[in-house]
């Protein structure tokens, strides 16, 4: 799929307090390690598993199944979605992910979306959608840590072109800010240096694009 925009962003949408209302509340939960693929947290990962996993991400993180979460982000992707020319369908978002970034960890390139929709009968709002809209939200400083770039990989420009692929999304540092993407594009968090990052993820889905 063609796209005249990659992402679209606002700066220092959250307020300083609400940045923190979102910290406080998830900081109080029981904290989980960062998955991938099929990996579920209801299964008890061995050494190995655990090991391999951390080459691909590391990371802590928590589940926000909180209305008032979904109602200061949800207006930022209708914008994002019709100011950009997606005029994605999409009715759902899932649990937001809070992520705590410490140092040395990294998630690395990754897209959000899955080949086949979600086989989810038993949850009538998410079975047989797909992820078509991500959201990522600056929770911290960037003077609060070194490291932690988020990076896109334009992956649909021809092998001849002169424009770069890869890209770093500086628009996302400034705390409070919001970048909403297209679930199938590629991108990556490096490592910490220093510090730690805190961000807010969520996903938002409808039925498969026709």
């Amino acid at each position: 799929m063609n796209l005249k925009y990659h992402y679209w962003y606002f700066k220092s949408a959250l307020s300083n307090q609400q940045c923190d209302d979102i910290i406080n509340v998830a900081l109080k939960q029981k904290e989980d390690l960062g998955l991938i693929g099929n990996l579920s947290q209801k299964q008890k990962l061995n050494n190995k598993e655990i090991k391999d996993l951390k080459k691909k991400r590391n990371s802590n993180i928590v589940w926000l199944d909180l209305h008032w979460i979904y109602k200061l982000i949800q207006p930022y992707v209708m914008i994002a979605n019709k100011n950009s020319g997606w005029n994605f369908d999409w009715d759902f978002s899932e649990s937001a992910q809070f992520t705590k970034y410490k140092l040395n960890q990294f998630y690395d390139w990754h897209c959000d979306s899955w080949n086949q929709p979600y086989d989810r009968p038993d949850n009538k709002d998410l079975h047989g959608k797909i992820r078509k809209l991500s959201v990522t939200v600056s929770l911290s400083d960037a003077k609060d840590y070194k490291g932690g770039n988020l990076e896109f990989d334009l992956r649909n420009e021809p092998p001849n072109s002169k424009k770069k692929t890869k890209i770093i999304c500086k628009e996302i540092m400034p705390r409070g800010s919001i970048v909403v993407f297209p679930s199938f594009i590629w991108h990556r968090v490096k490592p910490i240096t220093k510090g730690t990052r805190y961000s807010l993820v969520m996903w938002n889905c409808g039925y498969p694009f026709k």
